[in-house]
């Protein structure tokens, strides 16, 4: 994998770091994880690493060198992912109103999205480890 130098890289939440000056990602795992707070990025510049809401495989996509269309794939995925924290967050009083007057089932757009990502997530595992 070649990382294209001088490339701005999404970390979430309105934050951007090029993608030369990264130098490490580790996912943030256990009770720590939550909201907003999916990857430690560790950069050149900072001694404490950047608490990204996107995961390491998403950043990791950025900093590579990727076609136009891998762009566009890439920010559908951010899209459903957006999309999949939203609706889990709709309250069951409201699922159960959007059932009912919308004929809009939560359960099943949020399962549905699960499944998508699963797959695109299942796809990134064939690559073999970049710091062996």
């Amino acid at each position: 994998m070649d990382i294209k130098p001088g490339r701005m890289v999404y970390l979430g939440y309105g934050k951007y770091w090029r993608s030369d000056a990264i130098v490490g990602l580790r996912p943030i795992e256990g009770e720590d994880r939550g909201p907003g707070r999916r990857t430690e990025v560790y950069t050149a510049t900072l001694d404490d690493p950047i608490v990204a809401s996107r995961s390491e495989s998403a950043i990791l996509r950025d900093m590579a060198f990727a076609g136009e269309e891998q762009f566009r794939m890439r920010e559908a995925r951010e899209i459903m992912g957006d999309l999949l924290d939203a609706l889990e967050d709709v309250p069951d009083v409201l699922r159960r109103m959007l059932a009912t007057e919308a004929r809009f089932d939560v359960h099943a757009w949020t399962r549905r999205l699960k499944g998508l990502i699963k797959v695109e997530s299942e796809a990134g595992e064939n690559q073999p480890e970049l710091f062996e």
